[in-house]
C-alpha cells in the first residue's frame, strides 16, 4: 500500500479509516499509549494526514467516542420508530439495549473503558451531546404513551428526566462496571418499576 497523496481531497472514506484504525489501536493498545504517529503508521500515511481531519488528538479521540456512542443511539431510535411494538414493550426494549450495548462497549474492554471513563470525567462535549439525545427519545416514548393512554397524562420532560436517572446505574459505563455482580434490581426488574410509575392509576 502506497502512502496517500497529502494534496489528496480529504475525502470521508479516508475519515472513517483513520476512526476505525483508531478504535483498534485503543482497544489493542490502550486509549493512552496510542498516539497519532501510531495511528498514521498503521496507516501507512504521514501524522500530518491524520490532522487534515482531525485538528488535535483529543478532536480524534471525541471522534472515536461519537462514532461508539453514535452506534448506540442508532439502535434505540431505530427501537422508539417500531410500531409493532406497543408503547411500554418498546421502552422495555429501549432500556434492555441501552444497558446492553453500554456494558458490551464499554465496560467488557478495559482499555477502551479507560477512554470512557475520561470522557465522562472531563464531560467532553460528546457526552453531553449524547446525553441530550438519549432523553429526547425517552422523551418520545413517553410523550406517545401519554398520548395513547398507556401512560398517565402528566409532564414528559419530567418523567424523561426521571427516567434518565433512574437507569444512571445501567447505562454509566463506571457504574456498570462497579456494580456487576452486586446485589440489587437488574434492568428487567427496574423496566417494570417505571412502567408501573407510568401507568395510569
Amino acid at each position: 500500500m502506497t502512502a496517500p497523496d497529502p494534496t489528496a481531497p480529504a475525502t470521508p472514506e479516508l475519515r472513517c479509516r483513520i476512526l476505525s484504525i483508531a478504535e483498534r489501536l485503543f482497544r489493542e493498545i490502550g486509549y493512552r499509549k496510542t498516539t497519532v504517529a501510531d495511528i498514521a503508521a498503521a496507516l501507512r500515511m504521514s501524522p500530518g494526514n491524520v490532522y487534515r481531519f482531525f485538528p488535535s488528538k483529543k478532536a480524534l479521540n471525541e471522534s472515536v467516542a461519537e462514532l461508539l456512542l453514535g452506534e448506540i443511539e442508532a439502535e434505540l431510535a431505530r427501537i422508539v420508530e417500531r410500531r409493532d411494538l406497543d408503547v411500554a414493550e418498546r421502552l422495555r426494549a429501549f432500556l434492555s439495549a441501552l444497558h446492553g450495548m453500554s456494558a458490551e462497549r464499554f465496560t467488557v474492554d478495559r482499555r477502551m473503558h479507560e477512554m470512557v471513563e475520561v470522557a465522562i470525567t472531563e464531560n467532553w462535549e460528546v457526552c453531553r451531546r449524547y446525553r441530550t439525545q438519549i432523553n429526547g427519545l425517552l422523551r418520545r416514548l413517553v410523550v406517545e404513551g401519554m398520548e395513547t393512554g398507556e401512560f398517565a397524562a402528566g409532564d414528559p420532560k419530567v418523567a424523561a428526566d426521571c427516567i434518565q436517572l433512574a437507569i444512571v446505574r445501567f447505562c454509566h459505563p463506571a457504574l456498570i462496571a462497579q456494580c456487576d455482580g452486586e446485589p440489587g434490581p437488574g434492568v428487567d426488574e427496574m423496566a417494570r418499576f417505571i412502567l408501573d410509575g407510568l401507568r395510569p392509576r
